[in-house]
């Protein structure tokens, strides 16, 4: 759903490194250099080079996009689906525990990452029929799909379209079923769809820094971005920011349709796949992933404490707990 304030900021003052994306290669070799993380963390790399199997590689849709993946390891293939404005670099620290056991791929959408920048194909159902292709792409039989924020979205879309005969297992990070909220919805149905914003238009301008409220649109995301204590997180996001380089004015194009998307129908009826959901006390979004499981048979539901570092970006500022949880789920 949400992404990174910062992030943008930096990408459109020009201060980010543009990178080249290369077929295969290396990730050090296709980034140009090596980096060394700020903070030292037993049992996550300290340089990018202590990474040995990270790859970037790439291909393209069936309406020409050329997008990026990152891949590492080996055994079943598990797929992430970054959130709005994210990319396969945020997810160095969970790739680098999860490629132990299985081969790990994280996809940058269009307009994101290192993937193409194009004005065609901004909607959420594009996205999801990019993710198709790229299942396709890799020709490996059934995934297992993790998809964070918007990513979560991107899933379901797929899941709508195409069905879960692919899919051997899915999970879901924190992402609202419907941001926008409807005008005759009851407090309890807002809070069960996970409803976050009363004018689309001003969640867009509030994402790009234009001043809002909390009843106009609830910024609890962009505010548990800003509380960074986590130095797994400090790590995963300087990364980011070093290397990769994204437009906000291709990022914001998929953004409206994507808080007008209502996945309840799709979640109550077409998600027929061991599921697991997570979401944290720091969340808004605790009563609409408790909705989700309450729907989806035989789904669990994972809600981190404050301590465990429970908010929307729980997988990064937590890694080696939520690589372990996902692990257990994926394996039984």
């Amino acid at each position: 759903m949400t992404g990174t304030i910062s992030r943008i900021l930096l990408a459109a003052s020009g201060l980010m490194l543009t990178v080249a994306v290369a077929s295969a290669e290396p990730a050090i070799e296709v980034l140009g250099r090596d980096f060394t993380f700020p903070n030292k963390i037993d049992g996550l790399p300290g340089k990018l080079s202590e990474f040995k199997g990270l790859k970037i590689n790439h291909f393209t849709t069936n309406d020409g996009v050329r997008l990026a993946y990152w891949e590492a390891g080996e055994g079943r293939p598990l797929i992430f689906v970054p959130g709005w404005s994210a990319n396969g670099a945020e997810f160095v620290n969970l790739m680098f525990l999860l490629s132990r056991t299985y081969h790990v791929y994280v996809l940058d959408p269009r307009n994101q990452g290192l993937s193409e920048n194009v004005e065609h194909g901004t909607r959420i159902a594009r996205f999801g029929a990019d993710l198709k292709g790229f299942i396709d792409h890799l020709g490996v039989g059934k995934v297992d799909l993790c998809g964070w924020s918007m990513g979560a979205s991107v899933i379901w879309s797929y899941i709508d379209l195409f069905g879960t005969d692919a899919i051997r297992k899915a999970a879901f990070i924190d992402e609202p079923i419907s941001i926008y909220t409807h005008a005759d919805w009851s407090e309890r149905q807002r809070l069960e769809a996970g409803g976050m914003t009363t004018s689309i238009e001003r969640m867009v301008a509030a994402f790009n820094g234009a001043p809002t409220n909390d009843q106009t649109v609830d910024m609890n995301a962009m505010h548990r971005y800003m509380e960074s204590s986590s130095l797994a997180f400090q790590n995963s996001e300087a990364f980011s920011r070093e290397f990769i380089k994204s437009d906000p004015k291709f990022m914001n194009l998929v953004l409206f349709d994507h808080a007008s998307n209502d996945w309840r129908d799709v979640i109550s009826h077409k998600i027929d796949v061991p599921t697991a959901i997570f979401t944290g006390e720091n969340s808004n979004n605790v009563a609409s992933q408790r909705w989700m499981q309450s729907v989806i048979p035989g789904s669990e539901l994972h809600v981190y404490s404050k301590a465990e570092q429970g908010d929307h970006f729980l997988a990064f500022k937590n890694p080696t707990k939520f690589t372990n949880d996902l692990s257990s789920f994926l394996d039984r």
